[in-house]
């Protein structure tokens, strides 16, 4: 149901209760109301934080939006858009804080709540997390693991942009261990696939990449 059409419903629910006397009605609106917050805060939260990404100025407003949409979700009971809010949460801590220590929580109970609800893109995006945890903390192995397992699950969403921003993370992995070969191929599948797909963005990074680790 559309944000539109939620808040029409809980127009009509008011009227039920406030002309028909059915206080019941008020229940039912309150939710309607809750669903239409949780997916705005999402959003702007998301919104604000590509704005850092931009700007690299932090906004206490982001982790307050992304707070606020977790618990109304978690509040609804619906654990797909909990375990979404809950990334986002993790991800606040990780990239604009830089607080690891914070953000590695969020992104297990991200990866909990999105495996229990089938939210394969939400899964792939808190394996590539939890991936960068572990790369920053020195475990290339464990690096390599989430970073593999959440290019799968992006592959068969057919997630293009975002499997080419993994392959970016794995080539920088395969070059630590001394897989040049394999870093250099990781990075030429990349490029394809942004070639293919208009991802400019994730293209940058790629050209990055090549020169960071001196690769044709």
């Amino acid at each position: 149901m559309t944000a539109d059409r939620r808040i029409a419903r809980a127009e009509l629910l008011y009227e039920r209760a406030v002309f028909g006397g059915d206080s019941s009605a008020l229940a039912s609106a309150d939710r309607s109301l809750d669903e239409v917050e949780a997916d705005l805060a999402l959003t702007r939260g998301k919104v604000t934080h590509a704005r850092f990404l931009e700007e690299r100025v932090e906004d206490a407003r982001e982790s307050e939006l992304f707070e606020r949409a977790a618990e109304l979700y978690g509040r609804l009971g619906d654990v797909r858009g909990e375990g979404e809010a809950v990334f986002w949460v993790g991800t606040f801590h990780q990239v604009v804080r830089d607080d690891t220590e914070a953000a590695v929580p969020a992104f297990e109970r991200a990866l909990a709540l999105a495996t229990r609800a089938g939210d394969r893109l939400t899964m792939s995006y808190a394996l590539r997390h939890l991936g960068f945890a572990d790369h920053m903390a020195g475990r290339l192995t464990e690096a390599r693991a989430h970073l593999e397992e959440s290019t799968r699950l992006r592959r068969e969403l057919g997630f293009l942009p975002g499997v080419a921003a993994n392959l970016v993370g794995l080539a920088h992995l395969a070059a630590q261990q001394e897989r040049r070969d394999d870093a250099a191929a990781l990075l030429d599948e990349a490029t394809e696939l942004c070639e293919s797909t208009d991802a400019q963005g994730v293209l940058r990074w790629v050209a990055e990449a090549r020169e960071e680790l001196k690769l044709p």
